[in-house]
This record gives structure tokens, sequence and C-alpha cells, in this order.
């Protein structure tokens, strides 16, 4: 018999219509703006890298010479210097402690909402409200910092971090790492809730321990999660931007210089909109190249 004769076909088709068409009316103003605000840049920027432009005036066409005045620039290579420095120390300090963190809170022990809201502060703050934070806590005077080195008899570690042209980079780091590790740990932590408890039971019963939980079971079954924690820290430290420009404004004599804080300076505050769009482009490139590489490999080993 026809399923026509039921009228199912036509009931199916007409409810489901309605509900694509509402759907759709919904994703569409979040096309628009991913449209706008994170497409149509990419290549309007390679556009303007095209010209020399300072955002007023008429564009006047230069070709690749931007490109090739970025290859040549020495505050250029010391930002991406700088930027793979975070990339390393972001992958060794907020993905270790970002899973321990996970595991800590995932243990479902006494009070671990209350540890699991405090943890998680740091990143719901705003990045200018992190950078002004710590401003004060490295403060060479006053700040928090070294204070406490002077409280337990480590004076002479004393400095002016973000004063420092040798330390200023690591202590944009260290807020940086601050401000991001409770994300992996959010991220962790739903990764090993979702493992079943009964691979546990059963690799207990054999007479695992806990570390040899954790190495043969924990590890493996979380390694997807901790590829795409690895692909978010290298992509949001090589854009990184926030913090470093709240707290030195890539200082001093660009020190702690970012590819990110070097553009925005170049484009809107010494007015290059062409050769600060032509550093955007290098920075989506050296993103992308590297995410792709990642995502390759790790596929690769699958």
């Amino acid at each position: 018999m026809d399923s026509n004769d039921f009228g199912l076909t036509e009931f199916f088709s007409e409810k489901t219509q309605k509900k694509l068409r509402f759907v759709l009316l919904g994703l569409i103003p979040a096309y628009i703006f991913y449209l706008l605000y994170l497409i149509v840049p990419i290549p309007l920027s390679f556009y303007y890298s095209l010209f020399s432009w300072s955002g007023i005036k008429d564009l006047v066409f230069v070709g690749l010479e931007n490109w090739q005045l970025v290859l040549q620039d020495e505050i250029f290579w010391k930002a991406l210097s700088n930027n793979f420095l975070l990339v390393i120390l972001s992958l060794l300090i907020q993905i270790p402690i970002g899973l321990l963190l996970g595991v800590f809170i995932s243990k479902k022990i006494k009070g671990y909402k209350i540890f699991r809201v405090i943890f998680f502060l740091p990143y719901i703050m705003s990045a200018v409200a992190v950078g002004i934070l710590f401003s004060y806590i490295y403060d060479p005077n006053f700040g928090l910092l070294n204070n406490l080195l002077q409280m337990i008899g480590l004076g002479s570690l004393q400095s002016a971090w973000l004063g420092n042209r040798s330390l200023a980079i690591f202590s944009v780091i260290g807020a940086i790492s601050w401000r991001f590790t409770p994300f992996y740990m959010i991220l962790f932590s739903a990764a090993l809730v979702s493992i079943p408890q009964s691979i546990y039971e059963a690799a207990r019963i054999d007479g695992a321990r806990g570390w040899q939980r954790f190495f043969s079971i924990t590890l493996p079954m979380i390694k997807p999660t901790i590829i795409n924690a690895c692909i978010l820290s290298l992509t949001g430290s090589l854009k990184a931007f926030g913090l470093a420009f709240t707290m030195t404004g890539g200082g001093p004599n660009h020190a702690s210089e970012l590819m990110a804080t070097y553009m925005y300076k170049t484009a809107f505050t010494d007015m290059e909109m062409g050769y600060g769009s032509t550093i955007g482009i290098y920075l989506f490139l050296i993103a992308f190249s590297i995410s792709m590489t990642v995502l390759f490999f790790s596929k690769r080993k699958k």
C-alpha cells in the first residue's frame, strides 16, 4: 500500500519544510555577521595590501611592494618570534595545567562546583581588565609580585617586569596563560566526564594503578580533545592582542611586540592601512598554514 494513502509523505514534508524555514531564518543574522566580519575582511585585506593608503587619501597602487617590505622589517620578525615563543609556552603551560585542573574538578569531590567557578573566573574577565590587573601586579614599586618576593626573602629578584626588555614578553605570557588556562580546564573536564566509568572499573579490577589508568585510558580517550585544544591554543597565541596591547603596547622598544599589536599600530596609529593589511594577511597565512599542518599530521597518526 502506498504511504500516500495515509497522507504521511505530505505531512512530514510540510512539517520539515516549516522547521527548515524557521532554522534558516534564525541562522541568517549569524551568517551575515560571520560573512561581514570574518570572511569578507580576508580578501579585502589582500586587496588593500596592494596599495599605499592612509585610510583617508586615495589609494596608490604599489603591487607587492608592501609584501617585500614586511619581509625586510626587523620589527615584524621580532613580533613573529615573540608570537612563536607565546605559542610554545602556551602549549607547555596552558594545556598541561588545564588538563590537571580538568581532572581535579571532574572528580566531583566536596566543593568541586565552587572550585570550578573560582578557577573559571579569569576566563570570563575581559582582556582589558586582566591587563590592568596584571599591570598593578607587575608594578615595580607597589606591585604584588615584588612585595611578595620581598616578603619571602627573594628581594634580589625584584624587577620592573613590564619595563625590562628581557622580561616584558614573559610577563605578558604569564598573564595570557592565567586568563586562558581555565578555558582548557572546562574543555578537558567535559571530555573526562564523557569517558565511561566501566572502563576504569575494569582496569581497577585488573590491578591498574592511578597513573597507569591515566596514561593508558584517560589520555588516549581524550586525544581528540587534546589535539583540538592545541590547535585552539596555537591559533589563539598567533592572533593574541588585547592583553599585550593593554599591558605594554608592544614595548619597551618592541620587546613584547606581537604581530597583532604591530598590525594595529601600523594601520591605526601610523595610518599605513596598506602595510597594516599586509601584516594581517601574513598573520592569517601563518596561522592557517600551521593549523592545517597540525590537523594533517594528527589525522595521519590515526
